[in-house]
């Protein structure tokens, strides 16, 4: 399967990086942990290996790409330290597409390197592997572990066949049938060539983990994962009204994603046949990180709301954007959108659903 090319997220370190605005991801990773926890605990409740191989798929950059890794390490360690067995060594491939920003990652290592040797945990070698995940990374059979957060729900590609869907970006109300249709077959043509690439680099019994948005119905047009795009779209629109954008531009831009429902998740696994399903569930999470149950300090403050909604968004969609409709509309395109994003949660507190799934490979047929 050949996949074409999507623009990363924003690096460096700037204020519209997505180093500085990654915190929806963070939450996402503390709340889908428990689970991912209880599947480390499983992996080694019989099998203790000197050498365990971790690849984290669409690791992007900033201070949410070794947590998971620093997370599993400390918890791998501690089951072995239960059973007075000697840490293994880990060797983490960090894979993303190769525009991403992975200076800014080896530039993290020494730190990370220095934790690790001051807990007393296992030797641990990092690598990059930059390449699209829809296609082959890793060598036959040398994966214990895959994770993947908030990756697996970008497509390979833009669906073909959208010039119906005008004035949109994404499926909404007003979609045609057949675009709805377009986003499921990419994603199910995606998803099922990614399941099939990991199954020939996993090891039998390997485990992966993926996290991704979602949404909570079979209506692909549903609110929990078309409004923020409706929004968006809205934004651009109010842009073409003042001249600063063509229309053309807009009927022919659509996001390369799509956020399935459980059902649809569920199928594709079984189709494709490599995986056992261990574990499926989902969690909401706020538009707005910040407004979380366990911030105790959080005051709502709708401005400031849609101000962190709109800079989350941007870090995600701006090299897709600008590549599209040019980098002088992404201030005030952003700043629209914020402004809507703003009015929205005032009246109405949409969420992102979040699916989680946690796979056993099943036995290699033997040859």
């Amino acid at each position: 399967m050949v996949a074409v090319s999507v623009p990363c997220m924003n690096g460096g370190r700037g204020e519209t990086s997505y180093a500085k605005n990654s915190d929806i991801q963070r939450t996402v990773i503390s709340k889908a942990w428990p689970f991912l926890e209880e599947t480390i605990k499983d992996m080694f409740s019989s099998s203790f290996p000197g050498c365990f191989n971790v690849a984290d798929l669409g690791c992007s950059s900033g201070p949410n790409t070794l947590l998971v890794v620093s997370k599993l390490i400390e918890t791998i360690n501690k089951l072995y330290h239960q059973v007075n067995k000697k840490s293994p060594e880990f060797q983490v491939f960090l894979n993303d597409l190769p525009g991403n920003d992975f200076n800014s990652i080896f530039e993290s290592l020494p730190d990370f390197y220095k934790r690790i040797k001051k807990d007393k945990f296992g030797p641990c070698f990092i690598a990059g592997m930059p390449g699209s995940f829809y296609e082959r990374l890793f060598q036959s059979r040398s994966i214990n572990f895959i994770h993947s957060s908030y990756s697996v729900h970008w497509l390979s590609k833009v669906p073909e066949n959208l010039e119906t869907n005008k004035r949109n970006i994404y499926i909404t109300k007003s979609s045609p049938p057949s675009v709805c249709q377009a986003f499921l077959e990419q994603f199910q043509r995606d998803f099922s060539a990614f399941l099939s690439l990991r199954s020939e680099e996993i090891v039998s019994g390997g485990r992966m983990f993926l996290t991704f948005i979602g949404r909570s119905i079979a209506d692909p047009s549903s609110k929990d994962c078309c409004r923020l795009w409706e929004l968006l779209t809205k934004a651009l629109i109010q842009l073409v009204n003042e001249g600063l954008v063509e229309e053309a531009d807009v009927d022919s831009f659509n996001l390369p994603c799509y956020f399935p429902c459980e059902e649809e998740v569920k199928s594709i696994v079984r189709e494709q046949g490599s995986f056992i399903l261990d574990t499926f569930e989902s969690f909401e999470v706020n538009w707005d990180p910040s407004d979380d149950v366990n911030n105790k300090s959080f005051v709502f403050n709708k401005d400031r709301c849609g101000q962190n909604v709109a800079n989350s968004i941007r870090a995600v969609t701006e090299p897709t954007l600008a590549s599209h409709f040019g980098n002088a509309v992404i201030d005030p395109l952003f700043a629209r959108f914020a402004t809507l994003v703003a009015e929205h949660l005032a009246v109405e507190k949409t969420k992102h659903i979040s699916l989680v799934i946690s796979m056993t490979r099943k036995q290699h047929a033997q040859p």
